[in-house]
């Protein structure tokens, strides 16, 4: 059987949803990949900045956009030793800015996807998945990148009929349409 690494940036505390801003103790895009988990045998690995963005909502989008203009490309807590053993990605981060987090542009650069699906996955309150694939398949053009996946980040919790037609649609779940 083919084996898939769910990959996900993901972020906790104050949060925007749907117009007001709430605390929460998990990010969105990780409820989302904890219920990938529970419908699909993938391994799990969670892209982490070695210097977080601020909990303050406000200060976060600042902090995440003056690493958009300046192409940053954070360093993180750690990086799985290889993917070579995976067939499949699931990329699953929020839309910072109209394109994924710079963190997760620095874990795509780490690798070679060459021969790999790469399956993207962007929690969202209106703006879908942006510039993320186009930049996904920039930064691995040796990878098959399949169509995304956008969840509407306040609605994580509900999207499972989402997540079942979206990985039955790319054969990774059986008996599903």
């Amino acid at each position: 059987m083919a084996k898939t690494l769910i990959a996900f940036f993901s972020r906790a505390d104050e949060n925007y949803f749907g117009g007001a801003m709430r605390y929460v103790p998990v990010g969105n895009t990780e409820i989302v990949c904890d219920n990938i988990r529970r419908l699909i045998e993938a391994d799990r690995f969670k892209i982490e900045m070695k210097r977080p963005y601020s909990p303050v909502y406000m200060s976060c989008i600042e902090e995440a956009k003056q690493d958009l203009r300046a192409k940053a490309r954070p360093e993180l807590t750690a990086l799985p030793e290889s993917i070579d053993g995976y067939d499949t990605v699931i990329l699953a981060y929020p839309n910072y800015w109209g394109t994924m987090p710079m963190a997760v542009y620095t874990f795509l650069e780490a690798f070679d996807f060459s021969g790999k699906t790469i399956l993207p996955l962007c929690t969202n309150e209106g703006s879908g998945m942006g510039s993320s694939e186009r930049e996904i398949r920039r930064l691995c053009p040796g990878a098959k990148l399949k169509p995304g996946l956008p969840v509407t980040g306040s609605r994580a919790a509900q999207a499972e009929p989402q997540l079942k037609r979206w990985l039955s649609a790319n054969g990774l779940l059986e008996n599903e349409t």
